[in-house]
């Protein structure tokens, strides 16, 4: 996708049967995810089979939001044989590294900033700066 086309966030509202909302939030909590990040996971998903490998903008993968370390894992287990504390390191370095690369990224969109006086990383404009 280009890069000139809007990221910025807005609401969609959809109605279904309560047994399905039920059914997908149940999805959605087995996968850690809130029910928006699953949504937009699964209509990403379906638009993939319908376009043939469309990537959401700025997403780093082909998994946007979704089960990435379902993925993970299985590329790790294709290749060799691993310990739970291998994995665990294995899966533990991707997140460091995806954390270091969302927060640089944010930074230097001037939306997240280190602050000392929070002792952390804060949304820039929260302290009244």
């Amino acid at each position: 996708m280009a890069d000139s086309q809007d990221t910025s966030r807005t609401a969609v509202k959809t109605y279904v049967p309560a047994y399905q909302k039920a059914e997908w939030q149940d999805h959605a909590d087995d996968l850690d995810m809130s029910q928006s990040e699953f949504l937009r996971t699964m209509v990403q998903a379906g638009r993939r089979g319908f376009q043939g490998g469309t990537e959401e903008p700025g997403s780093p993968d082909a998994d946007p939001g979704g089960n990435g370390l379902e993925t993970r894992l299985l590329e790790l287990l294709s290749a060799d044989t691993y310990t739970w504390d291998e994995l665990l390191e294995a899966v533990s370095d991707d997140i460091e590294s995806r954390l270091d690369e969302t927060l640089e990224e944010l930074q230097a969109e001037n939306r997240v900033r280190y602050s000392g006086r929070h002792g952390g990383y804060t949304i820039v404009g929260d302290d009244g700066e």
